[in-house]
C-alpha cells in the first residue's frame, strides 16, 4: 500500500446532513369549576405547540408567540417542564432529530378566556384513573386485570416479578399506599402495556374512554402527564396554586382547588390548621356570598411569604383525609 505523503492531510468522508427540529409545545393548566383543565387545539387532542424560529427572541418567547396564535390564551406563571427526544429517522436520506421543549404554563380562573379554535378539558378525561376524590375510580376495576395478565405474559420469572412490583407501586395494588405523584409512571406503564391508544396495542388496547381515557396526538398525553405529576409534586413545597386561583378566595376554594389538582380529598381542619400556621394567606376584610350558606371571609395570598421562605421553601402540604 503506497504512504500517505506526509504533511498531507487525509480527507474526510462525506458526513450525511443532520437535521435538528425544536418545536415549543406548552401544557396550561387552570382549574374551573372544581376541575383543574389544561388547554388543547384542534380537533385531535394536542397541546398548544410550534417550531422555534429564528425570529424568536428567546423559547420561552416563542412559546408564548405559539399560544397566542392558536388559542388567544394569555399565560400567567410558565417554567420548563422538561426536553423530549425521539429517535434519530431518516427523511429524505437526512438524519434528523426531533426534540419538543415543554413549558408548564399557569392561568388564573378569570383570566380563563373564551376557546379560540382550543377547548378547556379536564385532566381526567385523559387520565381517569387520577381522580380519587369519591374514592377508587371505577377505571382501575377494568385496569387492574389487564395490567396483571399483561405482567404475568412472560415465560421469564424475573421480568415477571418486575413487571408485577412496578405496577403494584405505580396503581396501588396489594394493599399499597396510592401515590399521586405517579402520574408519568402510571401512564408509562399502560403504553408499555399497550392498553392506551396511542401504544397501538389494536385489540389489547381498552376501547371505552371512561376506563383509558382520550387519547392524544403523537406524545401529548405523556407530556401532559409530566406537567401534572411536576404540579401534583409542587404544590406541596411551593404556593404554585396560588397561580390558579383568583385574587381573593375562600379557604373552601383553595383547598377544593387543591384538592382537585391532586384527586384526593383533604382533611379540612388540618388543611386550614396548617395553611394559618404558615402564614400562607391573609384575610381581605370582605366577604363571599356565593357560598349558598353564611358568607364566608375572602383571603389573599401574602407574597411576601416568597421572599420570607425563599430558602427552606413554603409547603403547602397534602393531608390525607
Amino acid at each position: 500500500m503506497q504512504n500517505q505523503p506526509t504533511g498531507t492531510k487525509k480527507v474526510p468522508t462525506a458526513r450525511k446532513r443532520r437535521d435538528i427540529n425544536v418545536d415549543l409545545i406548552a401544557v396550561i393548566a387552570a382549574a374551573t369549576d372544581r376541575d383543574p383543565c389544561v388547554l388543547t387545539v384542534g380537533q385531535r387532542d394536542a397541546l398548544p405547540s410550534g417550531p422555534f424560529e429564528l425570529s424568536h427572541r428567546s423559547l420561552q418567547s416563542g412559546l408564548r408567540d405559539w399560544v397566542e396564535q392558536q388559542t388567544g390564551q394569555p399565560l400567567g406563571y410558565i417554567e420548563q417542564l422538561y426536553t423530549f427526544a425521539d429517535r434519530d429517522r431518516i427523511s429524505d436520506g437526512r438524519e434528523q432529530r426531533n426534540i419538543s421543549i415543554s413549558y408548564l404554563a399557569l392561568t388564573r380562573q378569570d383570566a380563563v378566556t373564551a376557546a379560540r379554535k382550543s377547548q378547556w378539558k379536564s385532566w381526567y378525561d385523559y387520565f381517569p384513573w387520577e381522580d380519587h376524590r369519591s374514592g377508587t375510580p371505577a377505571a382501575l376495576d377494568v385496569l387492574r386485570p389487564r395490567l396483571l395478565a399483561w405482567a404475568d405474559g412472560t415465560t421469564d420469572a424475573a421480568t415477571r416479578r418486575e413487571r408485577r412490583r412496578r405496577a403494584g407501586i405505580a396503581f396501588a395494588f396489594d394493599d399499597r399506599p396510592w401515590n399521586e405523584d405517579l402520574v408519568l409512571q402510571r401512564y408509562e406503564l399502560l403504553y408499555e402495556a399497550t392498553l392506551v391508544e396511542e401504544a397501538g396495542g389494536g385489540s389489547k388496547a381498552i376501547s371505552p374512554v371512561t376506563v383509558a381515557g382520550r387519547a392524544m396526538v403523537a406524545d401529548h398525553r405523556r407530556i401532559l402527564a409530566t406537567g401534572i405529576a411536576r404540579l401534583r409534586s409542587k404544590i406541596k413545597y411551593r404556593p404554585m396554586v396560588f397561580e390558579l386561583l383568583r385574587p381573593t378566595f375562600t379557604l373552601l376554594q383553595l383547598q377544593r382547588t387543591v384538592e382537585a389538582l391532586a384527586g384526593r380529598l383533604i382533611n379540612k381542619p388540618n388543611f386550614r390548621r396548617l395553611v394559618e400556621q404558615q402564614e400562607l394567606v391573609e384575610e381581605t376584610g370582605e366577604t363571599s356570598l356565593d357560598t349558598g350558606g353564611r358568607p364566608a371571609k375572602l383571603f389573599r395570598f401574602r407574597h411576601a411569604v416568597l421572599d420570607e421562605r425563599a430558602v427552606a421553601g413554603t409547603k403547602l402540604p397534602l393531608t390525607r383525609a
